[in-house]
């Protein structure tokens, strides 16, 4: 007979089950280094595969050793060796784990929260096991930047750049933010709580380009909204709440749809003094409209013009 969990506690014990029975009879090479995606909130987030990986691997390599402790004793998963690989001493902590993986071992690898060596530890180990020809198997899992990209309702193509956390410094972090103006994509940006108010203050220049600002994304108390980037400082400001926890923002693209008759205007204006093909270049990099459009329209009026 099995005692319940204490209420409020989860039991994963069907999900151990479930994971053996699911994951157990694929193959999982010795002497590979495994990186395991962990939730970035909710515990519920892990993978089957990942809680096998995490049940058979010789040793568990993690960011913080008290934080992964925690985490595998939530799963019901103990006894594992594990090994610090933090941002401070990865490049000699690999070295410890490339000598488990030359014996054979298999060793798994989780940061704090989400996909490794995505604005965490994790891309130097992955490289000297490369570099060592040995081998690097993904477990894919939570992300917050792909979380944050499916909530924010994004238009156009589809297409962002992941930014991370602009610098910490006021001056080179102002300079960032402006230089976000020219980016035509969307951008994801991660912060933390105690700087969230300044990068505000640092993105209010964006004016009314929209940004959705997720908070303690898959956590208890997530908050998800969508406003203008001049607003994201007014919005922080009228609740004390909302500065608090782990915070991902997604700058949303521009209209890369030029107004209507812009690029022939701007063509107008530069082909009596260019070339044709440079004034198509400059025009579709003042304007973003499409370059063959542009050099049709460049022919038209050079016709016409003749």
């Amino acid at each position: 007979m099995s005692v319940a969990a204490p209420i409020g506690k989860p039991s994963f014990d069907s999900a151990l089950h479930a994971a053996r029975q699911a994951a157990g009879p694929q193959h999982y090479p010795a002497g590979a280094l495994y990186a395991v995606a962990t939730p970035i909130g909710n515990l519920a987030d892990i993978t089957l595969r990942a809680l096998h990986v995490l049940q058979i691997a010789d040793a568990i390599a993690c960011e913080d050793t008290r934080h992964t402790q925690r985490l595998l004793r939530s799963y019901g998963i103990d006894g594992r060796p594990l090994i610090a690989v933090h941002e401070h001493n990865e490049a000699e902590a690999a070295q410890q784990v490339l000598e488990r993986l030359r014996r054979g071992e298999r060793v798994a690898y989780a940061s704090d929260a989400g996909t490794p060596a995505v604005s965490d530890p994790g891309a130097r180990l992955a490289a000297a096991c490369a570099q060592a020809g040995l081998r690097v198997v993904p477990l894919p899992g939570a992300s917050s930047v792909t979380t944050a990209i499916s909530a924010a309702g994004l238009a156009g193509d589809g297409r962002f750049v992941f930014m991370g956390f602009l610098p910490a410094k006021a001056g080179e972090r102002t300079a960032a933010a402006q230089a976000l103006a020219q980016e035509r994509r969307a951008v994801v940006l991660l912060e933390a709580p105690h700087r969230i108010a300044a990068l505000a203050d640092a993105l209010a220049a964006l004016g009314e380009r929209p940004v959705t600002v997720g908070r303690e994304l898959t956590k208890q108390f997530e908050q998800i909204a969508t406003l203008p980037c001049a607003g994201l400082a007014h919005w922080l400001a009228a609740d004390a709440q909302r500065q608090r926890g782990e915070f991902v923002l997604v700058l949303h693209p521009f209209d890369a749809a030029p107004p209507e008759g812009e690029g022939e205007r701007v063509l107008k204006l530069l082909l009596p003094e260019l070339p044709l093909k440079t004034a198509v270049r400059l025009a579709a990099e003042l304007t973003g409209a499409p370059r063959n459009v542009l050099y049709g329209q460049a022919l038209a009026l050079k016709a016409a013009a003749d």
